[in-house]
């Protein structure tokens, strides 16, 4: 049950004010030891999740890196074929 103050000492105040910001701090310290400790033994499936780009920006390509970028995916697509025994392309 709370206890109501009728206290008119402002300095009194200020001093309990004080007090209990000091303890909800060592308080809060110790819940997060508490969380950490307790996350420390699961292992996390999945993604991680998706940063958002700052300011929302979207990043662009020059037009030469897409070109290297289809050239090599192209190529994985090639090795994968020929490893599969998938000679010739269906289109």
């Amino acid at each position: 049950m709370a206890r109501t103050l009728s206290v008119q000492n402002p300095s009194l105040l200020e001093a309990a004010l004080e007090g209990l910001e000091s303890q909800k701090k060592r308080i809060e310290e110790q819940i997060e030891q508490v969380q950490a400790m307790l996350g420390q033994g699961r292992a996390k499936r999945g993604r991680p999740p998706v940063k958002a780009e700052k300011n929302g920006a979207k990043r662009n390509l020059s037009p030469a890196a897409r070109k290297r970028i289809a050239a090599a995916q192209k190529r994985r697509w090639a090795e994968f074929r020929k490893g599969n025994g998938h000679a010739s392309e269906s289109k």
